[in-house]
């Protein structure tokens, strides 16, 4: 792939919900997928350390947001008293953040000039919906309150992105995308029904359009696409806004599985054509890291 054709065509990898589920095999997946940039939205492990260390080190550029059960010991008094580390020692929550390094957008961006895109990531920890989870944890390491202030926080890194294509790399999406269960960021748990998205993402990308802003793609998990009240159907993992955003959720969970010996692993791939998404598909990748299976979720 020459530059030029590098600047004009990108194929991204979204990884879901990784719930400890990654092994040096799925940067070896990659690198044959050959993606040119990989988003994790989250949800590593129970701040999973190693498994952050191992993505970490992979060689190919990308970004990534922390997800609830990354803060699983350190957000709440339930977490805590269930830590398996002496706290007063260490901080496994800031170990996973500076292994990220300049990958970890939370709150933050990350910008590539060379193909005029900035990836900003969304609130971190979130559990979704309207109300404010995790409130000490996001005060006290962020210095956000409240939802007004989630958004405003955002909305200023989007100001300060260096390209005008945007990229939203959040753990939850935001509201808006429905109310069913079966919606991207829809509530499948008892009572069904209702929008389990963030409002203060949602208001950020809003931001972000009224001061001239190209978002192509807004990616997330935290969602399961495995619905909890019934197995007939999954959850919808796209929705196309009237300005053209795409919206994604790539919660494929477990993202591998095992069956007679033979792995399985997911991703999900998107091709952006300069500012436009034209193709956004969930794949199975096997042991020989062969694509064996393609959903394809979204074609322009």
């Amino acid at each position: 792939m020459t530059s030029q054709e590098t600047q004009l065509t990108l194929k991204i990898a979204v990884v879901g919900d990784v719930h400890d589920q990654w092994e040096v095999e799925d940067g070896l997946a990659l690198k044959h997928l050959g993606v040119d940039l990989v988003l994790f939205v989250g949800d590593f492990g129970n701040e999973s350390v190693e498994v952050v260390r191992v993505i970490a080190s992979l060689d190919i550029p990308k970004a990534a947001v922390m997800g609830n059960h990354d803060a699983w010991y350190s957000a709440t008094e339930w977490g805590r008293k269930k830590c398996p580390y002496d706290r007063m020692k260490e901080d496994w929550l800031q170990k996973q953040i500076d292994l990220l390094g300049l990958a970890h957008v939370s709150y933050s961006k990350l910008d590539f000039p060379e193909w005029n895109l900035t990836v900003v990531g969304g609130r971190p920890f979130t559990w979704g919906g309207h109300e404010w989870r995790f409130a000490d944890i996001c005060t006290e390491r962020y210095g956000t309150s409240c939802l007004e202030e989630s958004a405003e926080k955002i909305f200023q890194v989007v100001k300060s992105a260096a390209c005008e294509n945007i990229i939203f790399l959040g753990h939850n999406g935001p509201s808006g995308l429905g109310d069913r269960p079966d919606d991207p960021c829809g509530k499948d748990w008892h009572p069904v029904g209702g929008d389990f998205g963030d409002p203060d993402l949602a208001e950020a990308i809003s931001l972000s359009l009224n001061i001239g802003k190209t978002i192509p793609l807004v990616t997330f998990g935290h969602m399961h696409r495995t619905l909890r009240y019934t197995k007939k159907t999954q959850r919808r993992a796209v929705f196309r806004s009237p300005e053209g955003i795409i919206y994604l959720n790539a919660a494929n969970v477990p993202r591998i599985i095992e069956t007679d010996g033979v792995k399985l692993r997911n991703f999900s791939l998107v091709s952006l054509e300069g500012s436009v998404v034209t193709k956004a598909s969930a794949i199975w990748v096997s042991n020989d890291f062969q694509m064996v299976s393609e959903e394809l979720l979204y074609n322009s």
